[in-house]
């Protein structure tokens, strides 16, 4: 009896340990959601009230009650008004940032449908009384053309007659300084005994667009415009 009585004794024991362990062990949870619940609450407060302010602020910058533009609308349809202007204004910066970018990439305007590209060698010398009977400086924006193209466009003995004068080419390739494209539009002025057919010879200024001076001599593709 003395056995079953202190077994059940323990028994009991166990029970009301477990029970006050269990009991015990629930407060802190409670005080956790307590806690947790106390600062969302302290939050929505401040929230709440930042929000309070702005609105205090915005409604005694423009009122609701009050029309605008002469007394022609609301304060709806002005703040509907104000958006509008922004996003196209917006819109408009976006869409001129994306231009300039494509233009930085490829400045180069189209080539004509029925233009021929060609190479050759891109040289500079010293301009003057050209072929075409015109007297041109080195700032000139003017191309020497090979002896075989030229003396192919003859109409007669005179050379200022000649079909290729006053003519424009384009020239484009890409500058080694750069890394990047680069493109003139020149007037043919004058006939280049040392060229070969395809080759083409700048006044100096416009050789430095395109290339580095010390260079001298570099490829470059081209078509008549």
């Amino acid at each position: 009896m003395q056995t079953k009585e202190m077994e059940m004794g323990m028994a009991n024991g166990d029970t009301a340990s477990s029970i006050a362990y269990e009991a015990g062990d629930e407060k802190p949870s409670k005080r956790k959601r307590f806690a947790s619940g106390a600062l969302a609450c302290l939050g929505a407060i401040k929230t709440s009230t930042f929000a309070s302010t702005l609105s205090r602020h915005f409604n005694n910058c423009l009122p609701p009650q009050k029309t605008y533009l002469n007394n022609r609308i609301n304060r709806r349809t002005l703040l509907i008004i104000i958006g509008v202007t922004f996003l196209s204004l917006l819109a408009l910066i976006i869409g001129l940032a994306v231009g300039l970018t494509t233009g930085s990439h490829n400045n180069i305007p189209a080539k004509p449908d029925n233009a021929t590209v060609v190479t050759g060698d891109f040289t500079y010398y010293s301009t003057g009384l050209g072929a075409c009977g015109i007297t041109n400086n080195d700032n000139d924006p003017i191309v020497s053309i090979s002896h075989g193209r030229f003396d192919e466009n003859m109409v007669d003995g005179n050379p200022n007659h000649n079909k290729l004068c006053g003519r424009k080419i384009r020239a484009h390739r890409v500058d080694e300084r750069t890394g990047k494209e680069a493109s003139i539009e020149l007037t043919i002025a004058d006939r280049c005994v040392g060229c070969a057919y395809n080759d083409i010879d700048v006044s100096p200024v416009y050789f430095d667009k395109m290339a580095a001076h010390d260079l001298g001599r570099v490829k470059v593709d081209w078509y008549f415009l």
